[in-house]
């Protein structure tokens, strides 16, 4: 008999009163886990730095805490977080040889913290108001999913013949001690990039971003990027997983002792393109705030709509090398 998965989403449970990723009654309300965890922080002195909320209210990095059981933060969480850190130490070399389902693990956990609590400021908010939460059907629909596949951390959860996320992972020569975050919860995207490597990662697409940028992704396999460039893929890959515009859906299949998920066809029934249409001047403005560290406007980037601003390709098409680009890192 398969063990039970867990939906907090099904009665919107919030409180820090249930482990987040079992259900399971805490001893006490204080049994908690750093969102962004202990290694990260102290590598980065993140601890005290502020971190915006969506409702505007500010936090500190060492503020964000998941409610979490210490035996599954002992037996599964902690094993993960040791091999993620370790991997990272080593820089490109070391993440390259990681499992990209640990990565995928290990990345959707942070992410889930961050909506976990901006969940429960956004409770918070609402009952001070005397108002009932609420949140779009559709991303209760993301969040559940991807809450469901974190699962695959602490149960034989498999991932049928598919995998849900597109991973990209590159070397990138940035400046020493830069930390580099973002992350977009309405389409679950993330992207980290510190020491010698960053990573972008679609939590929700089963591998669709990574096969609609294929061409992309192609002219620049193995090549060492200036952060700029980096930066720019970013863009590319957050623009288009708001353009993605399929909900994915996946039947759970219960198998002796373990729980199979396989995707459904993602074109379903409609038989429209599964991105909507690429906007110039909307990606502009996504680069624009991608490029901050260097100052570029949008004005600039698209001072030729056909062929917007771009330091990964020059007019002919071909990559340019990071070390032709002279800007800082």
């Amino acid at each position: 008999m398969p063990q039970q998965l867990y939906n907090p989403f099904s009665k919107f449970n919030f409180s820090n009163r249930n482990c987040f990723l079992t259900g399971e009654a805490l001893s006490t309300t204080e049994e908690k886990i750093q969102v962004f965890p202990q290694w990260l922080m102290s590598a980065y002195m993140l601890e005290d730095k502020p971190f915006k909320l969506l409702d505007e209210s500010m936090a500190t990095y060492k503020d964000l805490k998941l409610p979490c059981s210490a035996t599954v933060n002992e037996n599964y969480l902690e094993p993960l977080e040791s091999e993620i850190a370790a991997a990272f130490e080593q820089g490109y070399e070391g993440v390259s040889r990681l499992d990209d389902v640990k990565l995928f693990q290990w990345a959707g956990k942070l992410l889930y913290g961050i909506i976990f609590n901006e969940i429960q400021a956004g409770i918070r908010q609402q009952h001070a108001q005397g108002e009932e939460f609420s949140m779009s059907h559709a991303i209760i629909h993301k969040f559940t999913q991807l809450h469901m596949m974190l699962q695959s951390i602490n149960l034989p959860l498999e991932f049928d013949e598919f995998k849900p996320f597109s991973l990209m992972l590159f070397k990138v020569n940035n400046a020493d001690d830069v930390f580099g975050y973002r992350d977009e919860i309405n389409t679950l995207t993330f992207s980290l990039r510190i020491k010698d490597f960053g990573i972008i990662i679609c939590l929700q697409d089963n591998g669709t971003n990574a096969n609609y940028h294929k061409e992309v992704l192609d002219k620049i396999a193995g090549q060492p990027l200036h952060p700029v460039q980096f930066e720019e893929l970013n863009a590319r890959f957050f623009y288009s997983a708001y353009l993605f515009n399929r909900l994915p859906e996946y039947n759970i299949l219960p198998v002796n002792d373990a729980i199979y998920l396989e995707a459904m066809p993602l074109r379903g029934m409609s038989s429209k393109p599964l991105f909507d249409h690429w906007v110039v001047k909307t990606y502009g403005q996504v680069l624009e705030n991608f490029w901050k560290n260097w100052g570029f406007l949008l004005f600039e980037i698209i001072r030729n709509p056909e062929e917007p601003m771009s330091f990964l390709f020059d007019a002919d098409g071909n990559f340019v090398p990071a070390d032709s680009i002279e800007l800082p890192a």
